[in-house]
């Protein structure tokens, strides 16, 4: 069986339940025979790797380490779950400051040990602005770094396949971009129910108003409710759909949902956010994002409350004022 490339892909956070899942799921994917797991916690790291070695994967080559250099240098491909989970209680937007600083550091890291790399997706909350974040430190071309948003999207797919009893193949198009949050806009006019527009069953008694709110709270708190059920934060839905993100940028099937991405247009300056994207072995290209009057009102207002988190960490001292990026990326 052949690989999509042979070139090393890194998972920084290996010794995590996302990492370890993200592993298994990449070779699974047969992505590369090459994966490297990279995590501080030794012991759990090294678990991760003789479990991956017990699974018996035809022709993938697992190495691990605890070293920064070793695990970096020669990376082309990177996903990165290396920052604090969520618990009960807690906003993505609570781990701001500590995972920004490792965010920080992960950019730092790449730029001294592989400034060549081909594509960075970073999940750890809050993503948008860990993205930003790392992009800016890292030097790499803005293309270059994704973030995990379409399991936003994946939710609301979920939420109406089960409000109308369909097979969730059966719902298309469905859309949530702006930020990775509780503050995400939710699109309706993109998608369809078993063909059907979801805006022509939106206030109809198959799903009234009040059912469309209630859903879309359901959606908004998708990963809340992982951790109310769980005891923990999400950990299968991301990996999955992570390694289905550097699948594509790795030449593969394409990723079909929207991904977090820099953007810097008039109405959306400087920012990491979900838009409508195409993820390729170029980068990732951003294409129109198409709403009605309030859902593009609700992007804005998602973009605002990114953008205050955004200059929070300028004011922190972890990323310098917008103005300055340049200096520390020149591809910004």
């Amino acid at each position: 069986m052949s690989f999509l490339t042979n070139e090393k892909l890194t998972i920084v956070g290996a010794a995590g339940m996302i990492g370890s899942n993200m592993a298994q799921t990449a070779a699974m994917m047969r992505l590369t025979p090459n994966i490297c797991l990279y995590d501080p916690f030794a012991l759990g790291l090294e678990g991760v790797y003789e479990e991956m070695r017990h699974c018996g994967f035809e022709g993938v080559d697992f190495t691990f380490t605890t070293d920064i250099r070793e695990a970096f240098t020669g990376a082309k491909y990177m996903i990165s779950s290396g920052g604090a989970p969520r618990k009960e209680g807690m906003t993505r937007e609570d781990l701001l400051k500590g995972n920004a600083e490792i965010a920080a550091q992960l950019g730092k890291d790449i730029k001294t040990y592989c400034p060549d790399l081909k594509h960075l997706t970073i999940i750890f909350n809050p993503a948008d602005i860990t993205g930003l974040v790392a992009l800016i430190h890292s030097g790499l071309k803005p293309g270059c770094v994704t973030t995990l948003a379409g399991l936003d999207s994946t939710r609301l797919q979920s939420e109406l396949a089960k409000h109308f009893g369909v097979k969730q193949s059966q719902v298309t198009n469905t859309r949530t971009y702006g930020g990775h949050g509780e503050q995400m806009a939710v699109f309706a006019s993109t998608a369809k129910v078993d063909g059907k527009p979801l805006t022509d069953l939106i206030g109809t008694p198959a799903l009234t108003n009040e059912d469309w709110d209630a859903l879309k709270q359901r959606v908004t708190k998708g990963g809340a409710n992982i951790i109310k059920l769980r005891g923990r934060s999400s950990f299968q839905s991301p990996s999955y759909v992570s390694v289905e993100m550097i699948r594509a940028a790795m030449g593969g099937a394409s990723f079909n949902w929207p991904s977090g991405c820099y953007v810097n247009t008039p109405e959306f300056p400087n920012i990491m956010m979900a838009m409508e994207t195409d993820i390729t072995t170029e980068g990732v290209v951003i294409k129109e994002t198409k709403g009605t009057e309030s859902e593009m009102a609700a992007l804005k207002e998602s973009y605002q409350h990114l953008a205050k988190l955004r200059d929070e960490v300028i004011a922190m001292g972890i990323i310098p004022p917008v103005d300055q990026w340049k200096s520390v990326n020149p591809n910004l």
